[in-house]
């Protein structure tokens, strides 16, 4: 072996030993990165590979990934190398490393170094998506079970409740007419009336939310329902200075519902919308059809939900109303109709403002 050819093998070890050394650097970073570690690691993962190049001080690194991306300097377009980061199979981003100067190009073992990278932040991605899944999917059986206790428990207290009203009900209705001569008599026991009333429309509430109330169940045209709520709606827009956009592409939505509890949904969720959108903002109304169910999303422009109203909202007499502005039944009586209709409720957090329900019914 001549001197030329020593050097050449010793350069090429030498580059051989560097990239061995990134892959293993970047082996360590992502062993246990959670999501909020995602953006200080990608740029651990950047400066990392740039030292893996032949030509590190020439050698700009730019990774752009779903969740975040980062970069070393700025990328020259015109002399560079690529590797598609793939997430399920599906491309999710891009590593570009990108030469100042042309140093006779890149070397194939760069290539693959690059794609050996692309990999692995693939694969964290995908950890860190499952791991997300878990932990929402776990938050929801938590919630599923809670609300299924509080449906027991509220069925319970509502049955114990309705023999005793009816019985003040009945009876103030008979003072009333044997007290018809006494205006102070008859004053209060119209309160008494008027409370007791409230009082079953309160009991009647917490049967819906306990699936406990009869149905009776019919094909219904869900696009005609939300055109009947919003006729009758207009002036709560009106009032509120709210406008409304409606997203809705078939002139047919059939699902097997019970008519009057199917428009208490409809009807519910946008009072609740034009609630919190403020002056000049707006509710958006859609309904699509999947291949098993219909879908409605009711969109408010409010402030939106913190962590702990998203967990407890439709839990009956939960309400992040000011005292005095609602029962905190509202949204449970939603729920409860949902749920005795085999469907789903839920509720997320819009990216710029506001809160989106969407509820999922199947199809007829």
């Amino acid at each position: 072996m001549n001197f030329e050819q020593k050097n050449n093998t010793e350069a090429a070890l030498k580059e051989r030993i560097k990239e061995l050394t990134c892959l293993y650097e970047v082996s360590s970073i992502i062993s246990n990165v959670a999501v909020e570690q995602m953006q200080q690691s990608l740029d651990a993962i950047a400066y990392s590979l740039k030292k893996g190049f032949q030509f590190p001080e020439q050698t700009e690194i730019h990774i752009e990934t779903s969740i975040c991306s980062a970069r070393t300097g700025a990328i020259d377009q015109s002399i560079n190398l690529t590797a598609q980061i793939q997430v399920f199979n599906k491309p999710e981003g891009t590593i570009i490393a990108s030469l100042k100067d042309d140093k006779s190009s890149f070397l194939k073992e760069e290539k693959q170094l690059l794609d050996n990278v692309a990999l692995k932040i693939g694969n964290l991605i995908e950890r860190i998506e499952i791991q997300q899944n878990e932990t929402s999917l776990k938050r929801q059986m938590e919630r599923a079970d809670r609300l299924g206790i509080l449906g027991e428990i509220t069925a319970g207290i509502a049955h114990e409740l309705n023999t005793p009203l009816a019985n003040i009900l009945g009876f103030a209705e008979l003072l009333q007419d044997e007290f018809s001569h006494n205006k102070s008599a008859t004053e209060d026991l119209d309160k008494i009336i008027k409370n007791a009333i409230f009082s079953r429309e309160v009991v009647k509430k917490l049967l819906f939310f306990s699936c406990e109330m009869p149905q009776e169940m019919q094909e219904v045209n869900l696009v005609s329902s939300i055109k009947n709520s919003l006729s009758l709606l207009d002036a709560s827009f009106k009032k509120a200075n709210v406008k409304y956009l409606v997203k809705i592409q078939d002139e047919e939505l059939l699902i097997k519902a019970d008519k009057i509890q199917l428009t208490q949904i409809i009807f519910n969720l946008i009072i609740n919308a034009i609630y919190f959108t403020p002056a000049n903002g707006l509710v958006t109304i859609a309904a699509t059809a999947s291949k098993k169910h219909i879908i409605l999303k009711v969109t408010d422009e409010g402030t939106g939900l913190s962590e702990d109203a998203i967990e407890k909202v439709f839990q009956p007499f939960f309400t992040t109303k000011p005292t005095g502005d609602g029962t905190g039944l509202g949204l449970s009586v939603v729920h409860g109709i949902v749920t005795s209709h085999k469907g789903t409720i839920t509720v997320e957090n819009n990216k710029n403002k506001g809160a989106t329900f969407t509820v999922s019914l199947p199809k007829s």
